[in-house]
């Protein structure tokens, strides 16, 4: 059944289902949801962990051997699958539907997914998750940009922080819907605040004070077609301990927007009418930094760097042999228009 994220902490404190899911986009948003989720099960007694990253070579008989097979270390245990494209196919549905069907006993299992689109939770896999007795589907939703000074604030709240209305809508401005950056802002915020108000000299101070490689920084010179300075943000972003995965997730969260707005356009939907259709919304002050981006590639170059970045990916988790460093050079520069010799 559905679970709202905001009933969600109220959940936990009682008795655990035996199957969540997470389906969402936002990073942080479904991130903060596992968190608490693997918490609750250490509270309640679920000490031994078993994780699987799916991709196209997933063995699903892992899967069907952790549920059938004892806990070899604790009485109870948690399982995490992870499926970052939402696809498990053929097998990992049958093998889905059949752990569904049959949840093991001790055992959570705890999926992590995509947003999915109403094709997708048609499936039989995806229905039974939503549907399922003992399973709560809990679909993260991203903070609409009217919401997010609000958002902004409960979060400064919870850190002990206040802020004036000008100050949040600086920070607002600054993080433009990114909700990891917007965590990490107030993380700065927390030791800059005096006596725990946050003013807009507090922010502006913040932000001549951190360093200028920042991933969206990285981006915008990207998009405004400078590889020089695209290469020289990465390597700052580097050099500062700024992981991969982070920088990653930004690139291609950039690159799906552009491939799909590239689609529309190419269906000749006017370039402002697809704008709006995006979701999240694109902020008007992006607009023409991305309108220039688009003109330098076709559809399929787009698409092509969605692959390159799954391939970044698998590096990154190990899963293929490869610098992931190199493959974000190689992808900042191209989304930046360099074209490499292969």
């Amino acid at each position: 059944m559905k679970l709202n994220p905001a009933q969600l902490d109220k959940h936990l404190q009682g008795p655990l289902a035996s199957v969540y899911a997470i389906s969402g986009d936002d990073p942080l948003l479904c991130q903060e949801a596992a968190d608490a989720i693997r918490a609750a099960a250490r509270q309640q007694g679920y000490d031994e962990r078993q994780v699987f990253h799916v991709d196209t070579h997933f063995d699903w008989g892992l899967l069907v051997e952790a549920g059938a097979s004892l806990s070899l270390f604790a009485q109870r245990r948690l399982i995490e699958l992870r499926i970052p494209n939402g696809k498990p196919g053929d097998k990992g549905s049958t093998a889905l539907l059949d752990y569904l069907a049959r949840p093991a006993d001790d055992t959570l299992l705890l999926v992590s997914l995509p947003k999915l689109d109403g094709s997708a939770q048609k499936t039989k896999w995806a229905k039974a998750l939503i549907d399922g007795a003992d399973a709560q589907f809990i679909q993260v939703w991203p903070v609409d940009p009217q919401q997010l000074p609000q958002w902004i604030r409960q979060r400064l709240a919870k850190a002990g922080l206040a802020a004036d209305p000008q100050a949040l809508d600086l920070i607002a401005d600054r993080v433009e819907g990114n909700l990891l950056a917007a965590a990490q802002e107030i993380e700065k915020l927390k030791l800059l605040a005096e006596a725990g108000q946050v003013t807009v000299e507090t922010v502006q101070s913040a932000v001549a004070d951190s360093a200028r490689y920042d991933v969206f920084g990285l981006i915008d010179a990207a998009l405004a077609g400078e590889p020089a300075h695209a290469l020289r943000m990465l390597n700052g972003l580097r050099a500062e301990g700024v992981e991969a995965p982070v920088i990653l997730w930004a690139l291609a969260r950039e690159l799906r927007q552009l491939a799909n707005l590239a689609q529309l356009y190419g269906q000749g939907v006017p370039l402002e009418r697809a704008f709006g259709q995006m979701r999240p919304p694109i902020w008007d002050k992006r607009r023409p930094l991305i309108g220039k981006a688009l003109q330098r590639q076709d559809s399929s170059r787009w698409r092509q760097m969605l692959t390159d970045a799954q391939v970044i990916d698998a590096q990154i988790k190990g899963q293929a042999a490869g610098d992931p460093w190199a493959g974000l050079a190689s992808l900042s520069l191209q989304l930046a228009g360099k074209r490499l010799k292969l």
